[in-house]
């Protein structure tokens, strides 16, 4: 049975290694090598995720199965929020899982997770950013009550790509 648990400053050598294979293996397919490997050096290294990790309006949450890491969560509040457009509002800005463990419902329990996590908070909105090109991500947060109300462009290496914002009221 899956559990969610807040990541700590130890658990970062696994957070790290969990960003960058995720990432990769959802994004490496679809975009050129030497951009992801710009993206890379910049922001999936170490020192970037222990910054990110020690951000105080930043959690991330892990989602472990048997002593497995098998994806992750990472929330924003407040100035670490990539966009400032939503008063009183939760940034969901990345739900990961391994491949192994996709389609198993763990995407879902970490979106529950997320949803639950800002009304106990009392958050107005929750919001979140999706590439234009991975519908699958599209359809899975509009079936989460989700709806698109702006975008933003996002740099991966040179190639510029659009991203969908998109938003739910609580």
């Amino acid at each position: 049975m899956p559990t969610i648990r807040l990541a700590t400053a130890a658990d970062l050598p696994a957070l790290h290694e969990l960003v960058e294979t995720t990432f990769l293996a959802a994004f490496g397919p679809l975009n050129t090598p030497a951009n992801m490997k710009k993206y890379r050096a910049e922001y999936l290294t170490l020192p970037r995720v222990s910054r990110e990790l020690a951000h105080p309006e930043s959690r991330f949450f892990l989602v472990e199965i048997a002593g497995q890491l098998v994806g992750y969560l990472k929330l924003n509040q407040g100035a670490a929020q990539a966009e400032q457009l939503l008063d009183n509002a939760l940034e969901i800005e990345r739900i990961y899982v391994r491949p192994a463990w996709q389609g198993q419902q763990i995407g879902q329990l970490l979106c529950d997770f997320a949803l639950a996590t800002a009304r106990s908070e009392g958050c107005r909105w929750v919001w979140l950013g999706v590439w234009e090109e991975n519908r699958r991500a599209i359809r899975f947060y509009e079936r989460n009550g989700f709806q698109i109300f702006s975008h933003h462009f996002f740099w991966l290496g040179d190639d510029r790509q659009k991203d969908y914002l998109l938003k739910r009221e609580l």
